[in-house]
Parts: C-alpha cells; structure tokens; sequence
C-alpha cells in the first residue's frame, strides 16, 4: 500500500522529473531498437542483392577422364540444385570474317555450346544487343573485332580439322564474363587476368557436331561444365548464408568423388557480403553505441539532479520510521515506473522508424526485447543503484564524508586517467595505421570472418577520455579560474560577475556536469554527421571511379571526341587507351592518357596516387612523354626507384608481335577511373601512338547540368550502335556499390541524426532546467533578502552563458577529433579513402541552433519562475 501512495505522489509532484528520467530511456532505448531493426534488414537486404548478382550459382566443370553425362545426373540429384544445363567450351585456333571486301582474323577464340534454353534459365548471364537471342551469337567485343553484324558468315578454324563456316545470328554481351571462363579449382591469385578477348556462342547440338570431333583428338581444348542454380531460401545473414552454400557445394564435390570440380559463385559472392555485413555490426558500435551511452548517462544526470531532494526524503521517510528495505523498494518501484514507461515509448518510436525507414517489422528482429532489457536496466542503475548509495549519506557521518568528498576533485582527476585514455587511444590509431586499419579480416575460402575488436579501443578510449578531459577542464575553469570565469561574465553579468563565478564555483559538479553532457552529445551529433557526409561523398567518388566519368564509351579499333559531339547532354569528353602490357611475365592493363588535360574533365582525387597530389603526379607525367605510373604492387616487386628505367612488352595496335618499350617510372598510382583493383600502369597517350599505334578507344563523358547520366547514354547507343559498349553511373551505381551503402545507410544516418539532435535538447535545455529547479530555494532566499528578478536573471543568463559556451567548444573539438578517427578507423568501408572530411554545415548549424534555442528556453522559464513570490515558492518546497 505504502508503494502505491509513494508512486501516486511521485505522478503527480514530480511529474515532469519522471518524465525526465522516461524520455532518457525512451531514446536509448529506441536508437537501439532501432539500430537492431537496421542490422537485420540490412543483412537480409545484402544477402538477397547477393544473390541476385550472380548469374550462375554453381559450374560443375568435368575432370578429364570422367563421363560429362554422369557427372550432370549427379548435379542433377543433388538436393541443393533447383535446375541444371551443360555447356560446352571449346578453343579454336582463330575467328574470321570477309566483309566489306577485306578479311578479319582474330587470335584463339573460346567457342560454347548452350542449350536453347540457357538464356531463360539463367537470365544475368546473356544481354542481346542487336539481332536474334538464340542460335549462333558473337560477343560484342569479337563482333568489333570481325567487323560482323547479324547475317554475316563466320570461319572457325579447328586444330587439325577442316574449318568451318556459320551465320551469325545476334551479336550479345556476357556481363558475367569472368566468373563464366573462370578456371574452376584455382585459387584467386591463379585465375585468368582477363576473360578471353573472342567469344562464339553456338547452339548445344551444333557445337555437338562440330566440337565432339575435335575433343578425340585434342581432348584439352574441349571441356564440359554443368551450370545449376541452388535454391535460395538461405539464412538472412550473409555469413551464414556463405557457411550453408559453401557447405552444399562441397558435398556436391564429395559425392563427384574427383569426377568434377565446383566453381562457386554464389558462395564468392556472399564471402564479399559477409564482410560488409561485419562493417555494419561495426557501424552500429560506432555511430550507435556512443548515442544510446550518452542517452542512459543523461537519465542518470536527470536523476542526480534530484540527489539532494530525495535524501531529504530518505531522511524524512526514515524518520518516521520506514527501514532502508522499504527504501529500495520504493526506489525499485519508481525504476520499474520509469523503465517499463520509457521502454514502452522508446519501443513504439523504435517501431514506426523501423516501418518507415527501413520497411521492417521490429517485433520480427529480435532487438525489441533486448532493447528494452536495457531499458529496464538502465533505469535500475539510474534510480535503485542512487538509492542505495544516498542511503549511506542519511546518517551524519555519511554526510560529512560525502561532503568532504564533493570537496575534493574526483580520484581519477587526481592521477591523471584522462590524459592516459587519450594518450591510449592515440597509441591504438598507430597500431591500427600500421596495420592499414583492416578491421574486418575475411580470408578467400575460410567460412568465417574475423574483426579486430582491439581497434575499436580508440574511439572508446577517445569518448572516455574526452568526457573526462571536458570535466577536468570545466572543474579548471569553475572553481580553480574563478578570477577568469568572472572576467568573461563581465558582459553579461555586470557588477555580479564575481558573485556568478562564485555561485558556479559552489555548485560546479551540476554546471561541470551540464558541460559534459552538450559536449557529448553534440560530439555525436557531429561525428556523426561528417562520417554520413564523408561517407556519401566516397561512396559516389567510387561509383565515378569505377565508371570512369558520368558516361564512358569503349570501341575496340578506336573511337574519336567526335564521336560524343552533338549528343544532347554531352558537356566535354576525354579521350583514353585501354590496352594491355606485359611487365615482365605478368599482363596488367594499361592506360593512355592526355596528362595535361584529364584533371579538368574527370574526378581525380589525390588519394588515387601516392608520393604526391592528383594534380602534381599528372604534371609529373606530362613532363617527360616515356613517364609511366605503376601500382605500388608491381614497384614493389620490380625494386622500381623514380627514374628507373622500366622496359615492358606491348602488342601493337595492328596484331602484330610484341614490341619492347622503354619506359621512365615517375610514380606509383592506387586507383584511376575504370582501372581494376590489381595492378594496372598509366601512361602517354601520344606516346603509346607513336610506339605501337594505338589510338584511343574509350571516351569519359561528362554529363552537362541537369542531364540524367542515362538518359545521355541511351542517346550515345542510338547513334553509335551495338559496336560500342557504352556504361553510366547510374547503373554503375547499383552494380558495383558496395552492399552496405546499398541497404539504406543515408536512412540509417537520418534516424541517428534525428536522435542525435533530441539529445543535443536533451542535454543544453533539460539538465539546464532541472539544475535551475533543484536552486529554487537558493532564489527565494535571495529575493526574500532583497534580490531584484534582474539581478536574478543576470545569474541566470551568466550560467547558461559559460555552461553553453564551455559544453559547445568542448563538443566541437571532441566532434573534430571522433571524426578523424572515425573515417581512418573506417577506411575499410571507403573504396577509395577519403582525401579529406567533408563537414556537413547545414547540419552542424542547424544543431547549433537548437543548442542555442534549449539554453535559451531553459533561462526564460528560471526567469520566469524567479518572479513568484519568495514565501509561496518556500513553501511549497
């Protein structure tokens, strides 16, 4: 009974301050829910995009020696494998074509043998571009090749039997083309540099007749494979979906017995994605973590605020008689009040961001429960935990001791731990530099993925020890630089900036605490918002980069600026060579360019090169015509120095034989617009013209203002045809983007921001609020002995004036700092790396106001409230 007459006097005199504690739980306790409801439709969202960019899950290929029948009845059986169909490979020692009067000849050609109904079964792997969609098909780079279109006739030549000829029906592209001629059972590093430059597509009976002769006498140039596709119902987190498709493909291995190797593209696929599903465990520690920490730590700085009434209380209650039981269970009862209420709201605003944010269900992920779990623990370490140490500072020596203590600066002050948290934290960013901050390690072929959590110290060493450090330098500021705090309040508090410092001084735990709490949260707020910012920034840098400009064309045989002129949308074009080279044994791709004229119509960022800016390497190049960039890989390996001589192997323009060409090593470059991830060299275009002909095959065009990417190259195809491969970045976007900035990251950032700006409230108007009330009695008495509300007021604004200030600097520089680390800390999940932070202004300033505006309001209602008379306001207390 007695718990239920102290619940209802709490509900209605201490209605706001239950309210209080409840809305500080309520946003751990949503951010968290929310965050949960992010990482499962997250994970769910990359296992399904992982799935649905692969075109083949499986090719079975057929040893030698083994029946290709049996080994397609086995894949067949086998219970993981929805649908099957067997292709054919086979090598011919060379294409030709006659057209237009004069004959084409290609090198070794790879010729497949598919079944009528490939092309349906597995929809990804075939793109028609001009004819017919079945029956005999060049690929579009061997159509260019032959100069051939639809209806024109094909020699195939065969090793050791008659050539023969057949008509060409379509001309296709293959966009799976690497995994379709992977060589099945290599590792990665031994697979193909590039897929084969000729391609023949034939029906699976013709193939048959013409190819069945040949694998008796050359069984190494014929080879069977079985494509299957798996079923799909995986698990929704890519690790586990890795685990079981893996699992599957090596039973099918078992059950071959050696008679047939499986290619698994389903399961590389997913290994990719595992890995991003990890960086989003890591996102959520980084960006949310801090939030919900901040939130819980606010509701216990709303509960200390109230420290000195409720010992009076305790005193009053034990007074008459109650024991220190049935003071813990009254603190026990308004934790449950305040935790089931804040854990209920918090839930139900978890809930509607999950519907609208991320279409989930939150009941569905699990994260409910244990989000308001926290809650409810939260609320006992915030209300029962106080209880039961205040119980000891009833008596009076335990009010001395305490305070003695408040006297005396904390014992962590004392030994200095703040500056050895930093200090730690910086020690943790070198060792993680040194070790290129991989902190998610995920081996090809090993089924799990490891993340080196002893990276994630330094930012939780740095949110410590700048929260220790902001206290440390508030207690400085407040109690021993009282002459100083009085100097920067003469604006503001006139004649009584001495009697401010001094106040501030008395009770500087409450205004040290303030401080802290609007440095922490806008820390968040704004790490938060550069790292969303950085992040979207990189992730459209890397679709540029991997698209090489907002349009790109290639034509094999050349292809002139000209060829862009007069197209709607098109505002420049730059003109490129994509070749190839042998440095040494090893065949890396090449890249001519025009080294003085790149920069202004293509993104280079400066983290693309090492030893020197974008624009300093590219005036480097210009500089002498035989420069050459190369991998920081291939310098490695080849112990290059700059201005070593560097000779490598090229095929001329025309098919002739190598040449040797001596280059000057100027420079190492990372990453260029369409350049692979491996090793690859750039070069002078008219110096490369000159030693083998080559002219420029690809253009890298920039859209004009307003123009829609792929609308410009819809133009582009319309009036260069099927020869030329044209790419946007729009498509590129949703390709090659990484899966974790696919899966809604710019709303998970909204809500963290969101979240981030109702603790910024929280904390600037709140603590101020509840600080201010809890000094009522201090006020009355002051306006009893003769105080005017304006020198009150004076008091009031003078606090609000260096608890702001203070609290505002110290957050931007803990912001300036997380933020650093952060992004370096992250670099795994940036492809390429950020040059510098890009800040969000807007935000910040919007945040910045807000701050402002909660000061703001918390002084004009202590005002206000210090207009009441002084014995009602008494009283009532």
């Amino acid at each position: 009974m007695l718990t239920w007459v102290w619940i209802a006097g709490l509900v209605r005199h201490r209605a706001l301050r239950l309210a209080a504690v409840a809305g500080g739980i309520a946003i751990a306790v949503a951010l968290l829910a929310s965050l949960g409801a992010f990482l499962s439709t997250a994970k769910d969202t990359m296992t399904q995009r992982a799935i649905q960019r692969v075109a083949v899950d499986w090719q079975v290929e057929a040893q030698p020696g083994a029946d290709p029948t049996t080994v397609e009845a086995a894949v067949r059986a086998d219970p993981h494998v929805v649908t099957a169909l067997p292709v054919g490979y086979a090598t011919s020692a060379a294409l030709s074509s006659a057209t237009g009067g004069t004959t084409q000849s290609t090198g070794s050609a790879q010729v497949l043998g598919l079944p009528d109904t490939y092309a349906a079964t597995f929809p990804g792997e075939l793109r028609t571009l001009s004819g017919a969609d079945r029956g005999v098909l060049l690929v579009q780079q061997t159509a260019a090749n032959l100069h051939a279109v639809p209806g024109d006739r094909i020699t195939i030549r065969r090793a050791g039997l008659p050539d023969t000829m057949v008509t060409v029906d379509g001309v296709v592209d293959l966009p799976a083309i690497d995994a379709l001629f992977q060589k099945v059972g290599a590792p990665p590093g031994a697979q193909p540099q590039a897929p084969p430059d000729n391609v023949l597509l034939l029906p699976a009976d013709r193939w048959h007749t013409l190819f069945d002769p040949l694998a008796a006498v050359r069984p190494d140039l014929v080879r069977i494979q079985v494509h299957a596709r798996v079923h799909h119902d995986l698990p929704p987190d890519p690790a586990a979906a890795y685990t079981t498709v893996t699992a599957g493909a090596h039973h099918l291995e078992a059950d071959l017995a050696g008679a047939g190797l499986v290619g698994d593209n389903l399961g590389a696929t997913l290994a990719a994605a595992r890995s991003d599903a990890r960086y989003a465990d890591l996102l959520f520690l980084f960006l949310g973590l801090p939030g919900a920490v901040v939130a819980a730590l606010l509701t216990a700085a709303v509960t200390a605020s109230g420290a000195a009434r409720r010992r009076r209380e305790q005193a009053l209650l034990r007074a008459r008689g109650a024991s220190a039981s049935h003071l813990l269970r009254l603190a026990a009862a308004e934790a449950a009040l305040v935790g089931l209420g804040g854990a209920a709201l918090g839930l139900a605003v978890a809930a509607i961001i999950a519907r609208a944010g991320f279409s989930a269900a939150l009941g569905s992920t699990g994260w409910a429960a244990v989000a308001a779990l926290l809650g409810l623990v939260i609320a006992v370490l915030t209300v029962v935990v106080p209880a039961y140490r205040d119980l000891s500072a009833t008596t009076v020596a335990g009010a001395r001791r305490s305070t003695s203590r408040a006297r005396r600066p904390p014992a962590w002050m004392r030994y200095g731990v703040d500056g050895l948290l930093l200090l730690a934290s910086v020690v943790v960013l070198l060792a993680a530099r040194r070790s290129g901050y991989e902190l998610v390690l995920a081996p090809e072929g090993v089924p799990t993925i490891a993340v080196n959590y002893w990276a994630l110290a330094g930012p939780a060493l740095l949110w410590v020890g700048g929260a220790l450090l902001a206290w440390r330098l508030s207690y400085l500021l407040l109690v021993r630089g009282r002459r100083l705090s009085a100097y920067l309040l003469r604006p503001v508090a006139g004649p009584l900036a001495g009697t401010a410092a001094a106040t501030l001084a008395r009770g500087h735990r409450q205004a040290a605490r303030t401080i802290v709490f609007i440095a922490l949260a806008g820390a968040f707020a704004a790490s938060t918002a550069v790292f969303a910012t950085t992040y979207r920034h990189q992730a459209e840098a890397d679709a540029q980069l991997t698209n090489g400009a907002d349009v790109t064309i290639t034509q094999a045989g050349g292809l002139p600026v000209s060829a862009a002129a007069g197209v709607p949308g098109v505002a420049s074009a730059e003109p490129m060579v994509h070749r190839f080279a042998y440095v040494g044994s090893d065949l890396q791709d090449m890249y001519g360019v025009q080294a003085d004229t790149i920069g202004r119509h293509v993104t280079l960022q400066d983290a693309y090169f090492t030893g020197g800016t974008a624009q300093q390497m590219m005036h480097r190049l210009s500089q002498r015509p035989d420069a050459v960039l190369v991998s920081a890989e291939t310098a490695k390996d080849f112990q290059l120095s700059p201005g070593d001589t560097l000779r490598l192997r090229l095929p001329t323009a025309h098919g002739g034989p190598p040449v040797t060409v001596q280059f000057q090593y100027a420079g190492v470059v990372k990453e260029f617009p369409t350049a692979p991830t491996d090793s690859f060299l750039v070069a002078n275009t008219d110096y490369l013209a000159h030693q083998t002909g080559d002219v420029p095959n690809t253009l890298l065009v920039t859209t004009a203002p307003g123009a829609h990417p792929a609308d410009v190259a819809a133009r582009l195809r319309a009036k260069l045809g099927s020869n030329a491969q044209i790419t946007d970045i729009d498509t590129t976007r949703r390709i090659v983007g990484s899966s974790l900035p696919a899966v809604n990251l710019a709303t998970l950032t909204h809500v963290e921001l969101g979240f981030a700006l109702a603790l910024i409230a929280a904390t600037a108007g709140l603590l101020l609020a509840l600080g201010f009330a809890e000094r009522r009695r201090t006020y009355a008495l002051a306006s009893a002995l003769g105080a005017r509300t304006r020198q009150l007021s004076k008091l009031v604004w003078a606090e609000i004036t260096i608890v702001g200030a203070c609290g505002l600097v110290l957050g931007a520089l803990l912001a300036t700092a997380l933020s650093q680390m952060l992004v370096a800390m992250l670099t795994g999940v940036f492809d390429p790396p950020p040059d510098r932070l890009t800040v969000p202004w807007p935000y910040l300033l919007a945040g910045l106001l807000l701050s402002i505006a909660c000061l703001a309001a918390a002084g004009a209602a202590t005002v206000a409230a210090s207009r009441r008379p002084a014995m009602t306001v008494l009283r009532d207390l």
